[in-house]
C-alpha cells in the first residue's frame, strides 16, 4: 500500500493480494516482477511467497492479504486507487470469496476511486453478474497488441460505470481496436531494461482512434531505460485526459 503513487494516472496504490503469473508478451519484463525480487530481499513479508519460476520468480508468488482489506477505510482524504499494482486480482488462484471482500471495501467506501486492472478478463466476465458494481469502481483490461482484443469483447459486458484500456506496454498497432463501450485509453510505452520501443505511429494512430470516437486518451510515457526517459510529450502535447467520476457527481 502507498498513500501516494508515481504512476501518472493514479494517486495512490492499494494491494490486498500480491503476486501473479506472466501470460502474454505484455508480461516479459513485469516490473511488479522485478520488484517482488527486491522486496523479498529486504525481509518484506508480503513477498515471501515464491511463484512458478517458469512463469514467475522470487516474492512473487499469488498471496491474499486479509490484513490488508481496511487500509481504504483508514484514508480519511479521497483518493483514486489502483487496485493491485502487484497482482492481478482475478488470477485463478485468487479465492472468488476474497474477490468479494475486496469489492464489498470498495462499496463501503463510496469516496474513494477505484482502478481495477485485469488480463484475465475471462474470469472477469464469468464473475462480473455476481460482484456489486458500484459507480466508484473502474475495471480495465490491458491491450498490448492486437492479439487481445478479446479482453475489450469481455470488458464491454461488465456492468461498470467506468471501462478502461491499458494499451501499456504498447507493443504494436491497435487498428480496429473496438471502442464501443469503453469509457478511457492509456497508453503507453515500455520502461527498463530491454525495453521494447514504442513505434510513434502506434501512438498517433490510437489518440486519433480516440479523438474521433471522443474516449478520453491519458499518454503516460514514451518509455526506455526509465520511465521518464522519453518524456510523455505527444506532437508537442500532454494527453492527461480522464473520464468523468459518476460518483462524485452522484455525491
Amino acid at each position: 500500500m502507498s498513500d501516494k503513487s508515481a504512476i501518472e494516472w493514479t494517486e495512490a496504490t492499494w494491494n490486498p493480494t500480491t503476486g501473479c503469473d506472466r501470460i502474454s508478451a505484455g508480461c516479459d519484463h513485469c516490473y511488479a516482477l522485478s520488484l517482488a525480487k527486491r522486496l523479498k530481499a529486504m525481509g518484506v513479508a508480503k513477498y515471501q511467497l515464491d511463484g512458478d519460476p517458469r512463469t514467475s520468480g522470487p516474492g512473487f508468488g499469488v498471496a491474499t492479504h486479509p490484513d490488508a482489506l481496511d487500509i481504504p477505510r483508514s484514508w480519511k482524504k479521497p483518493r483514486v486507487v489502483f487496485v493491485n499494482s502487484m497482482s492481478d486480482l482475478f488470477h485463478a488462484r485468487v479465492p472468488t470469496a476474497f474477490i468479494h471482500d475486496v469489492f464489498d471495501v470498495m462499496r463501503d467506501t463510496p469516496q474513494h476511486t477505484y482502478q481495477v486492472l485485469t488480463k484475465r478478463s475471462k474470469r472477469l466476465a464469468r464473475l462480473a453478474p455476481d460482484l456489486p458494481w458500484p459507480t466508484n469502481v473502474w475495471i480495465g483490461v490491458s491491450v498490448e497488441t492486437a492479439d487481445h482484443f478479446d479482453r475489450v469483447r469481455d470488458l464491454v459486458t461488465v456492468p461498470a460505470a467506468v471501462r478502461f484500456l491499458s494499451c501499456e506496454p504498447l507493443l504494436g498497432p491497435l487498428e480496429g481496436l473496438p471502442l464501443d463501450r469503453v469509457d478511457w485509453v492509456i497508453a503507453g510505452g515500455e520502461s527498463g531494461h530491454d525495453a521494447r520501443p514504442a513505434e510513434p505511429e502506434w501512438i498517433r494512430d490510437l489518440r486519433d482512434l480516440c479523438v474521433r470516437d471522443r474516449t478520453p486518451f491519458f499518454f503516460k510515457q514514451w518509455g526506455g531505460a526509465r520511465a521518464k526517459s522519453g518524456g510523455r510529450d505527444l506532437d508537442g502535447h500532454q494527453w492527461d485526459e480522464m473520464p468523468e467520476r459518476p460518483h462524485l457527481r452522484a455525491m
